[in-house]
């Protein structure tokens, strides 16, 4: 592996990223590992995709775990990071990057769906942040809390009520950490991808919508997975250390 200067060094730190079976998430735990730091690759349901990004990194001279929990349970994320932290001795960097997006006009929708929305989205990162805080508070190095939120939970988007919702309290989430975990050295930011280059993006954006999409952004492509996992990377660095509550907005000029 490269050497890195210490400022965007992770050696030494263990990381958790949710929801890094696939797309954003996996391209975050691989640029974590390759910065040096122990990854414990969360997943739902699939076990297999998640010990391929484990795989991936070994094979790349990292070192990760896969650790399967759902982020909106509250008992089973704490049992996951209590292995984590026994295995590797603690936590340092928590990136909360587990989502679902059930998309549809308000009038169609059901309660149902905005709970489960809420529940992966937002419950999920409070759960994970809550039972976390706790080990990085022991932790010698400044712990980081890195939420993936979206450019939507900035805008809003047609037909995305619940996941705008759920994305912009993740904002908010954000902030009010910051405030509660600045005074112990522990800093909490959240990213806001736009559109980006994944299975779900593929499947939804075809044709003319994905042509309209891209005369929207000023850069004119759709992102990147490793351009997100760049903007966490950094902030879960060294050199972010004087960097809390900021929104680090990833989406080609979409928003501004």
């Amino acid at each position: 592996m490269t050497a890195l200067p210490p400022s965007l060094s992770l050696a030494e730190r263990v990381a958790l990223v949710t929801g890094a079976s696939r797309g954003i998430g996996k391209s975050i735990a691989e640029t974590l590992a390759a910065r040096g730091a122990i990854v414990a690759v969360n997943f739902a349901r699939n076990e297999d995709a998640a010990a391929a990004v484990c795989a991936s990194i070994e094979a790349a001279g990292g070192k990760a775990v896969a650790v399967g929990f759902d982020v909106a349970d509250p008992d089973a994320v704490a049992v996951g990071i209590k292995r984590i932290t026994d295995e590797f001795g603690g936590l340092h960097i928590l990136v909360n990057n587990a989502g679902i997006s059930i998309d549809g006009l308000l009038l169609r929708a059901q309660a149902e769906d905005l709970r489960r929305t809420l529940a992966v989205n937002l419950e999920g990162a409070f759960n994970c942040s809550k039972v976390a805080a706790r080990a990085l508070l022991k932790a010698r190095t400044a712990g980081r809390i890195i939420n993936v939120s979206s450019v939507v939970g900035e805008t809003g988007n047609a037909g995305q009520s619940m996941y705008a919702a759920s994305k912009a309290g993740l904002i908010g989430f954000s902030k009010s950490l910051a405030l509660e975990l600045a005074g112990r050295g522990i800093t909490v930011n959240a990213v806001t991808p736009g559109f980006i280059e994944t299975d779900m993006t593929d499947a939804a954006l075809q044709g003319d919508a994905r042509e309209q999409l891209l005369r929207k952004i000023p850069l004119g492509r759709i992102g990147l997975a490793h351009e997100v996992a760049e903007a966490v990377a950094w902030l879960a660095s060294p050199a972010a250390a004087y960097v809390t509550g900021h929104v680090l907005r990833v989406n080609g000029g979409l928003a501004m």
